[in-house]
């Protein structure tokens, strides 16, 4: 049995056959963003972005009209999140804070995503590393939702 109010953390990594600088791009461009970030069949908008150490951006990822409705942290088939960047480091390193829009108290605080990026032979490994999770959300979820965001982000620029 795990604490309720116990925050995790997860790593997930890929290399992918693009250099750093288009992954980089990838994650710092919100068309790019709507493009591949939302896991399995999730769609994504960007509402706002500021691409600035400070800035941040807010967007939603919306559930399949085939799950269930009681899915999402901010709507019905919705999950509303703010992400501010607190690292900019081209091409290497993102850190963004990001908090979810829920007035459901499992979803509350602020998470750490750290994004590295490894210049490889032929590519670049790309990893993705969360922490302070949220208790209402699974560290196997996030780690399952983050792989399938690796592998879309792949397909977006190889």
């Amino acid at each position: 049995m795990t604490d309720a109010h116990a925050r995790t953390s997860t790593y997930n990594s890929k290399f992918i056959k693009a250099a750093p600088e288009i992954l980089y791009q990838a994650f710092t461009d919100p068309a790019a963003l709507a493009a591949w970030l939302a896991p399995g069949d999730m769609a994504a908008k960007v509402h706002h972005f500021d691409l600035r150490v400070g800035g941040g951006y807010q967007m939603s990822l919306y559930y399949p009209s085939s799950e269930l409705p009681s899915l999402g942290k901010t709507r019905e088939r919705e999950d509303g999140y703010t992400a501010r960047f607190t690292e900019l480091t081209p091409p290497r390193r993102i850190v963004e804070t990001i908090t979810f829009d829920s007035a459901d108290p499992a979803f509350s605080g602020e998470m750490i995503m750290v994004v590295t990026f490894e210049a490889k032979d032929n590519g670049t490994t790309v990893s993705i590393f969360f922490k302070d999770i949220p208790p209402g959300i699974p560290p196997e979820d996030n780690e399952t939702g983050t792989q399938s965001s690796l592998e879309k982000l792949a397909r977006y620029v190889e």
